[in-house]
């Protein structure tokens, strides 16, 4: 998924510098989302384990 984001992160630029500016705020907004995604899956996958973890 970071990939993603990183590759809405370059086509937002590349737009940007091309003058597209509707695409670049839109590509923008979609790596922004799709980053921040990223970091709640990361912070569950590191939680949950904690959490649920037996009673030995």
């Amino acid at each position: 998924m970071l990939r993603w984001s990183l590759g809405f992160l370059v086509l937002a630029l590349i737009s940007a510098i091309l003058g597209f500016g509707g695409i670049a705020g839109a590509a923008a907004g979609i790596a922004k989302i799709l980053f921040f995604v990223f970091i709640v899956l990361v912070l569950l996958s590191f939680v949950l384990p904690v959490i649920k973890k037996p009673n030995a």
